[in-house]
C-alpha cells in the first residue's frame, strides 16, 4: 500500500523535495500531490530581478515542468490554494472545496515579502494592496513590472538596503533606470556589516549610479502619476523622493498562517525538530523559509542558540535532500531504517555575498567590533578561551576594505568589499574553520596587479546554495557541458542565487583553452 505523500506550496524548495521523491513515485511506493498558488511551476524566485531588467528568461529560470511531473504520475495543482488542513481526518481542503488525503504533510510554503506600514498602501501581511507602480519584487508578474520601468529609462526607488534590494538597484542602474536606494541607518546592509566596510560599499553604489539615501525613514507613497500610481516616496523629515517605481525589498516573513490555523506550534516559523517534523505531530513535516529547526528538548545545545528560518535557497535545498531519504524509507516500510537516519546536520553561520558588475562584497559572522575596542575584544575570553583580535585594512579611493575578525587565529568574522579573490580566500577558510596565516597581508595581496588569473578552487566549493564542488563542475565540463545552463543542468550548480555563474563560466573556459603547441 503506497504512501499519499501532500506539498503544500510549489517553490524552489519543494521543486527539490519534488525531484528527489521521484524514483519513489515511479516505483509506486509514494503518491504525490503538490499544490501551489501560482499558477507556475517551481522557478527559482532569487533571480527574478534579472529577469526584470532582461539579463535572463521566464524558461531559464524555470525549476520544474507540470507536464512532464504528471506524465510521472505526480499530482501538480496549480493555481490552487489551501483553505485548512484538518489534522485529525489527515485532509487537506482546498479553496476550491475539493479535499487531499494525506499520510504525510509537507508544508513547503515558503515566505512572503514584508510590507511596510506606509500611508497609501495596505499593511495587511497576508493580502497587501499594493498601488499601481508599487512591487515587493516578489514573482514573475513583478518582474514584468519592473522590466517596463527599466526598458523605459524610468525613475525606480528601491526602499531597503538588504542584499536583493541592491542587487536589484546595480542591474536596473546599469540597465538605463535611474536608481535611488533609500535605507535605514547609517550605511546599507545594516544588520550584516561593520560601519567602514558599509560606507565604502555606500561609496561603491554610487560610484555605479546608484543613488543612496540613508538614515531615511519613509512615512507614506504618493500617486500623483499620470495613472494614479505612484510618483513620489514620503519621508518623515517632509521631503519626497520622486520616482515612477517603487521596489519593496524589506525583508521577507516565513508564511505560518495554514500551520497556525490547524494548531501547529510556530513562533518565527513552523516549529520542527531535527528530523524536520512538526512539534507533536508525526505526521506532518516543514521544510524551507517556513520551517524552523527547534527541536522541543530543553537541553538540545544545538537548538538554545538557534535562530529561525535562514532565508537562503541552500538550506533549503539540504533539507529537500534529506526529508526525501527519510519520507522514501517510511513508504517503504523500513521504519528502523528511517529512525536510525543520522538527523540533518546544523546548518553553518551563512555568508552574504554581493556580486554585480562592477561590485563584489562577501561579509560573514560577527564583524562588529573595531580593533581597538577592548572590551568587545575581550568578551567570551573565559576558561582558556582566546580573545577576538582584528586585523583591518582600507582603501576608500579604491572602493577597497577587508576586515578578518579571528579567535584563536579561526576566522569568527569577515568583511570584504572590493576584492573578490581575497574574499573566495576569506570565505573558504571561514567554511572550513580553517586558521588564517600569521601574516595576515599574505591575503590582501591576492588581489595584487602581479596575481595571474585564477578560477575557481576545483576541490573548493563552488556553488554554496546547492553544494557543488569545482571538481563536480569539472567533470561535466568534460562530459560535454559547455556552457553555464548546461553545467547548471547536469550539476544543478549554479541554480540557487546565481552568484556562482562566473566562477563556472571560468572553469569551463579553462578547460577549453587551446592546447599550447609542442
Amino acid at each position: 500500500m503506497s504512501e499519499q505523500t501532500v506539498i503544500v506550496g510549489f517553490g524552489p524548495v519543494a521543486a527539490r523535495l519534488v525531484d528527489e521523491l521521484l524514483p519513489a513515485v515511479r516505483s509506486g511506493q509514494v503518491r504525490l500531490t503538490v499544490v501551489g498558488e501560482e499558477n507556475e511551476a517551481a522557478y527559482n524566485r532569487v533571480l527574478v530581478a534579472d529577469l526584470g531588467v532582461g539579463r535572463t528568461t521566464a524558461d531559464a529560470l524555470a525549476l520544474a515542468d507540470a507536464a512532464a511531473l504528471a506524465g510521472d504520475g505526480v499530482d501538480v495543482r496549480l493555481g490552487t490554494r489551501v483553505r485548512r488542513v484538518d489534522r485529525a481526518r489527515q485532509l487537506v481542503i482546498l479553496t476550491d472545496g475539493s479535499t487531499v488525503h494525506y499520510d504525510r504533510l509537507v508544508f513547503a510554503t515558503g515566505s512572503r515579502p514584508v510590507i511596510p506600514n506606509l500611508t497609501g498602501i495596505n499593511p495587511d501581511p497576508t493580502s497587501p494592496v499594493l498601488p499601481a507602480g508599487v512591487t515587493a519584487l516578489r514573482d514573475l508578474r513583478d518582474a514584468g513590472v519592473l522590466r517596463q520601468a527599466v526598458a523605459g529609462g524610468k525613475r525606480v526607488v528601491v526602499l531597503g538596503g538588504g542584499v536583493l534590494g541592491l542587487e536589484t538597484a546595480l542591474a536596473a542602474a546599469e540597465e538605463g533606470a535611474t536608481v535611488t536606494v533609500v535605507h535605514n541607518g547609517p550605511h546599507p546592509l545594516g544588520r550584516n556589516i561593520d560601519r567602514g566596510g558599509g560606507a565604502v560599499l555606500a561609496a561603491g553604489l554610487r560610484r555605479c549610479g546608484v543613488r543612496v539615501a540613508g538614515n531615511a525613514r519613509s512615512t507614506g507613497v504618493e500617486h500623483k502619476a499620470p495613472d494614479g500610481g505612484f510618483s513620489a516616496l514620503l519621508l518623515d523629515d517632509g521631503s519626497a523622493i520622486d520616482g515612477d517605481l517603487l521596489v519593496l525589498s524589506c525583508g521577507v516573513r516565513p508564511r505560518t498562517e495554514l500551520a497556525e490555523g490547524c494548531g501547529l506550534s510556530t513562533q518565527t516559523g513552523i516549529l520542527v525538530d531535527h528530523r524536520l517534523r512538526a512539534h507533536h505531530e508525526p505526521h506532518i513535516f516543514a521544510i524551507g523559509d517556513c520551517a524552523e529547526v527547534r527541536c522541543p528538548d530543553p537541553d538540545c545545545t544545538d537548538c538554545r542558540n538557534a535562530k529561525g528560518p535562514s532565508g537562503l535557497v541552500g538550506p533549503g535545498w539540504r533539507q529537500a535532500e534529506w526529508l526525501a531519504e527519510y519520507l522514501g524509507l517510511l513508504a517503504a516500510g523500513l521504519v528502523e531504517d528511517a529512525e536510525a537516519l543520522p538527523a540533518l546536520p546544523p546548518e553553518q553561520a551563512g555568508v552574504v555575498v554581493l556580486k554585480a558588475r562592477g561590485m563584489n562584497m562577501a561579509v560573514a559572522g560577527d564583524n562588529s567590533a573595531d580593533p581597538w575596542d577592548d572590551e568587545a575584544l575581550s568578551a567570551g575570553a573565559v576558561n582558556g578561551r582566546p580573545r577576538l583580535q582584528i586585523a583591518q585594512w582600507a582603501d576608500p579611493e579604491h572602493g577597497r576594505y577587508v576586515k578578518m575578525t579571528t579567535r584563536g587565529g579561526v576566522l569568527a568574522g569577515l568583511v570584504s568589499v572590493g576584492m573578490p579573490r581575497t574574499a573566495a580566500e576569506l570565505v573558504g577558510l571561514f567554511e572550513r574553520g580553517a586558521e588564517l596565516p600569521a601574516d595576515r597581508s599574505l591575503l590582501l595581496r591576492l588581489d595584487g596587479p602581479d596575481q595571474l588569473p585564477v578560477t575557481a578552487d576545483p576541490q573548493g566549493t563552488v556553488c554554496r546554495c546547492a553544494g557543488v564542488s569545482g571538481a563536480v563542475i569539472q567533470d561535466a565540463v568534460a562530459g560535454g557541458c559547455a556552457t553555464v545552463p548546461e553545467v547548471s543542468k547536469a550539476t544543478r550548480a549554479g541554480t540557487g542565487c546565481g552568484g556562482c555563474h562566473d566562477d563556472i563560466r571560468g572553469l569551463i573556459e579553462k578547460h577549453f583553452q587551446a592546447v599550447p603547441a609542442a
